[in-house]
């Protein structure tokens, strides 16, 4: 490990990725016109999302999933966030309401300040990162509409060059997992659960029924590395693209030594959360899943895809259950991806805002400015 990051220090990368941040000529050329215009705003509120089918997991199911809806607004400007809580982030509709309630922007007259503003909110508390995933993207968005541009254009990014999304198919009985398959025609690429005693069963349903690309989620599911790896040929035979947090982030070793024996790439997704992760991950997976909602936004996350790059890994643009606001925000970082997962405003019935939407399977950028959504 220590070799690794001496690596990365004397190649300079990782404090390359987390100067990146923007186009520092429109921001400042922005900054000079806007700062001092007003005072920004927070305002927020608590809202819950209905699934179209329960969510179940290798250790957990739910049917609904709470959700914070934040705007923040700038001299008749307004930008919109959003912080989802599966539960097992732990936090909740009154973990991030407490939070958010501590978050006093009075003293920033510049919202362009954007990396101060977000120190600063970062540094209210530890943890909390879907709370803070709410500011940041609405602070993106709100700097994205004052610019008149979408953050893809602003990083540099080519929208024709987004990925197919995967849509996800839930571990459940053979019958609900056909009819998944069916709802999920227009997808071009099936993301599957895994991680119980049923595993095979669900692949082999599904085969019965598709041949497309599969990806599958074990959600740390195999314990033991042995029969992961037997998985691992048994998946490969079936057409699997990749295996997401095979086994639990703590067991480092075994990650490790399936990643280096896997006819399949692996993918960290609970094991990568934040930036310093993404140098843990290197060579315990071949790649790294980014969520806003584990990150603390859309900062942090081009930090992380930067540093990504820069490893030669593998990029997955990941979601929680979410509405269109936070999706459309990952979506921004999707040309720069070699996978998106970012099917969860799909699943659910109860979406209050439309942006990002997903043709022939494609995930399809608006050309709208900030993240791209407005409200329904």
């Amino acid at each position: 490990m220590h070799s690794r990051r001496d690596f990365i220090k004397t190649t300079g990368l990782l404090t390359g990725a987390t100067m990146i941040t923007g186009s520092s000529d429109l921001i400042a050329k922005a900054s000079s016109e806007w700062a001092g215009k007003g005072k920004m705003q927070l305002s927020y509120k608590a809202y819950t999302l209905n699934l179209r089918h329960a969510f179940n997991l290798a250790t957990s199911s739910r049917t609904t999933t709470p959700v914070v809806l934040t705007q923040l607004s700038y001299n008749g400007v307004t930008g919109y966030g959003e912080a989802s809580m599966p539960p097992y982030l732990g936090e909740s509709h009154e973990t991030v309401l407490r939070f958010l309630s501590k978050v006093d922007l009075s003293a920033f007259e510049d919202p362009f300040q954007m990396e101060k503003i977000l120190d600063y909110v970062d540094g209210i508390e530890e943890g909390n990162k879907a709370a803070k995933a709410s500011v940041d993207i609405a602070l993106h968005d709100l700097i994205g509409k004052i610019i008149k541009q979408p953050w893809y254009k602003i990083w540099g990014y080519d929208a024709t060059n987004t990925p197919n999304t995967s849509f996800t198919i839930g571990i459940d009985t053979p019958e609900v997992v056909r009819k998944k398959v069916k709802e999920a025609d227009p997808y071009k690429i099936l993301k599957v659960k895994l991680g119980r005693d049923t595993d095979k069963q669900m692949i082999e349903t599904i085969r019965e029924m598709t041949d497309k690309p599969l990806c599958v989620d074990i959600n740390q599911g195999w314990t033991d590395r042995q029969m992961a790896l037997d998985m691992a040929h048994w998946l490969k035979e079936k057409g699997i693209v990749f295996l997401e947090q095979p086994m639990p982030k703590e067991r480092i070793d075994d990650n490790a030594w399936l990643t280096e024996n896997s006819p399949l790439p692996t993918i960290g997704d609970e094991a990568v959360q934040r930036l310093d992760d993404v140098l843990k991950a290197y060579k315990v997976y071949n790649g790294i899943n980014i969520k806003l909602m584990k990150c603390t936004g859309m900062r942090e996350a081009h930090k992380m895809l930067t540093l990504g790059r820069a490893l030669d890994m593998k990029i997955m643009i990941g979601c929680m259950t979410e509405t269109s606001c936070a999706i459309s925000a990952a979506a921004q970082l999707s040309p720069m991806t070699d996978w998106a997962d970012l099917d969860g405003a799909l699943l659910i019935s109860n979406d209050v805002y439309k942006g990002t939407t997903v043709v022939d399977g494609k995930v399809t950028l608006s050309s709208k400015p900030g993240i791209g959504v407005e409200k329904i």
